[in-house]
């Protein structure tokens, strides 16, 4: 979209940094366009750069870049025009074939990824093996999320309980007693949140005797975690952040105490836990002050730090422990069982 400004803009004298690549905050009112290339524009009101980027590096210029070029900055290619439009189009693709197969009955099983068999060619791709040192390093829909009161309705995470009900009712007698009202329970409860100094504090303060130690700076076991959850609060699920960055990853954002970062863990009764994510570093020079903390090769992560380089954004994500979530929805105990194909040292027959 054409972004009109004028000299009386607010931010008027950023716009010498505005290259390629550069990520921008723009307040505006779109009106109908005075050009001949787009019906509308938009009359910009306010502008704030979010994230430079350096024009004379930048390796996509304003022209037509070729496929086998933009290969080689795959990491940057999801910025241009082509590549946005086969995200989304792959991302409908996938959405609607699960729904065709989903809608006529059929069930989704996760095939395993890694097997012993050579089909197609698959040896020839890559080996699998311990006997390589660790130290080698290798080359908006807002309005639908269910609310009530003005906030998130999370007590609508009760798909399950409503669609599988005859599944759940086996779970409950023959798995796990109670599962079903534990279910119920921990959809209607608040989610606690704490620090983890404070969980620190609690788990110390309980005097129950730990199998693995407690103290500030060690990561927390999932004895620790269930404790937390299961008995300090009684089944409600409780979200961990703000942890020590040496027991977590360099790219999680460092906050401003200079000794935890802006990482969450969310715990859940009978896995400990469920949910981890963080908020990623976007400034690029605490990112590099990191990897040279943990002694990694900068070399290595080029493409991650040329993300900070050319118009980072703050931003954050997290991953779902799938097989987790499916024990704690089933009772299941053991993870190899909550999954179709389990990989275990020595079985990988099909």
């Amino acid at each position: 979209m054409q972004c009109v400004l004028t000299p009386e803009t607010e931010g008027y004298d950023q716009i010498d940094s505005i290259n390629t690549g550069a990520s921008v905050l723009v307040d505006g009112v779109v009106a109908s366009s005075q050009g001949g290339k787009q019906k509308v524009e938009l009359k910009v009101s306010k502008i704030i750069v979010i994230g430079e980027s350096d024009p004379t590096s930048f390796p996509i210029q304003k022209k037509r870049a070729s496929r086998e070029f933009l290969r080689t900055v795959a990491h940057l290619r999801p910025r241009t025009n082509t590549f946005g439009a086969v995200a989304r189009v792959r991302n409908a693709l996938a959405y609607a074939t699960h729904k065709f197969f989903q809608d006529s009955g059929f069930i989704w099983v996760s095939s395993p990824i890694i097997t012993a068999s050579d089909c197609e060619g698959a040896g020839e791709q890559f080996y699998v093996t311990t006997l390589l040192s660790n130290s080698a390093e290798g080359g908006c829909l807002v309005n639908s999320i269910p609310s009530k009161d003005g906030r998130v309705d999370w007590s609508q995470v009760k798909y399950i309980l409503e669609n599988c009900k005859e599944d759940m009712v086996f779970f409950d007698t023959w798995v796990e007693k109670g599962i079903i009202d534990r279910l119920n329970n921990v959809a209607e409860k608040n989610f606690v949140q704490m620090s983890y100094s404070d969980a620190i504090k609690l788990l110390i303060g309980s005097n129950k005797k730990f199998e693995f130690p407690v103290k500030w700076g060690l990561d927390l076991q999932s004895e620790h975690e269930r404790y937390i959850t299961e008995v300090a609060f009684g089944g409600s699920p409780v979200i961990i952040r703000d942890y020590p960055k040496e027991i977590k990853a360099f790219y999680m954002r460092q906050n401003d105490d200079g000794k935890t970062v802006a990482a969450m863990d969310l715990l859940v009764p009978g896995v400990g836990e469920l949910i981890g994510g963080s908020q990623r570093e976007e400034r690029l020079d605490y990112l590099e002050g990191r990897l040279d903390e943990s002694n990694l090769n900068k070399d290595s992560y080029w493409w991650y730090l040329d993300l900070r380089r050319y118009g980072s954004v703050p931003h954050a994500g997290f991953g779902l422990g799938f097989e987790r979530l499916v024990q704690f929805a089933t009772g299941i105990d053991n993870i190899r069982d909550a999954i179709p194909f389990p990989r275990v040292p020595g079985s990988a027959e099909f």
